[in-house]
């Protein structure tokens, strides 16, 4: 087990894609709360077309309008060169990139070949500059339209990301397909140093992190309230709650930096900013008591 891991809060793009618009300063709000209650690594929105995620539109408004606090780094995801452009107009700190293990979800997601994408990571690490680029691969633990994939094809589309520029690499379970064993097959294939992008589809999100963490991974992409789901994979849950994962590991020791009690209120923000309760436990149940008993 790990001693400290570090959260990437990922809500304020995951977590309100899957919602209706909500005004930007609204998103603006989301993005300081959390700030404010320690998280360091905050994926603040997505340059991706209007039309095809409308609750995403005027990033470059957004990150212009937040507080920016000292320490921390907002996030743009990319799908192409056009967004890694208007994301370094912006003035983002760092990229992320999805290319997909399954070829038909990365159609559905990016309208691209799993070729196309990685000749497209090499165009946006020109367009890039200095900013570092976490390649986040979609349906690392299998794929809705295409099932089981093996964890050596994840680690060798892994390889190819880095050669074509990422700097990182997170494995994502994009529909909730992981468990803990699977976990041990990929992370024995692609090593610790990996993120994971975890989803409560099938309620395995938390168990899975558990166990990624006993293997020494401690990088970790959460969503405030648990929202989140990609629009493109039916059925698809929101992510793991950053306040679940917070809960469970102030218990254990395990260092995140972020503050419970703000979180929640972060949470409780989100769930009036959406206009409906978060599915996060701990937003639901409270945290458990600190009393001896």
């Amino acid at each position: 087990m790990t001693d400290a891991i570090v959260i990437r809060e990922v809500g304020p793009r995951d977590g309100l894609q899957a919602e209706a618009p909500v005004p930007v300063e609204d998103r603006v709000r989301l993005i300081e709360a959390l700030a404010a209650a320690g998280l360091r690594e905050i994926e603040a929105v997505s340059f991706v077309s209007p039309k095809a995620v409308p609750s995403m539109a005027s990033p470059g408004e957004v990150i212009a309008s937040v507080a920016k606090a000292d320490g921390v780094r907002y996030l743009g995801l990319v799908p192409n060169v056009r967004g890694a452009q208007l994301a370094v107009e912006a003035g983002v700190d760092a990229l992320t990139f999805t290319a997909s293990a399954s070829a038909a979800y990365n159609e559905k997601n990016v309208k691209m070949s799993i070729e196309e994408s990685i000749e497209e990571l090499a165009g946006i690490r020109a367009a890039a500059g200095a900013l570092e680029i976490d390649a986040v691969i979609s349906c690392a633990f299998g794929s809705p339209y295409e099932g089981d994939i093996r964890p050596e094809r994840v680690g060798l589309l892994g390889d190819r990301l880095l050669d074509a520029g990422a700097t990182a690499l997170s494995m994502a379970d994009t529909t909730g397909m992981a468990t803990p064993r699977r976990v041990r097959e990929l992370v024995a294939e692609v090593g610790p140093a990996v993120g994971l992008h975890l989803h409560e589809t099938r309620g395995t999100a938390l168990v899975n992190a558990y166990a990624a963490m006993e293997l020494g991974v401690r990088r970790f992409d959460t969503s405030v309230g648990g929202l989140g789901g990609s629009p493109f994979a039916a059925g698809a849950a929101g992510n793991l709650a950053t306040e679940d994962l917070v809960h469970l590991c102030d218990d254990l020791g395990v260092v995140t930096g972020v503050s419970l009690d703000l979180l929640l209120e972060a949470s409780a923000l989100v769930a009036a900013i959406v206009g409906h309760p978060v599915p996060s436990r701990i937003a639901a149940a409270g945290p458990r008591s600190r009393r001896a008993s």
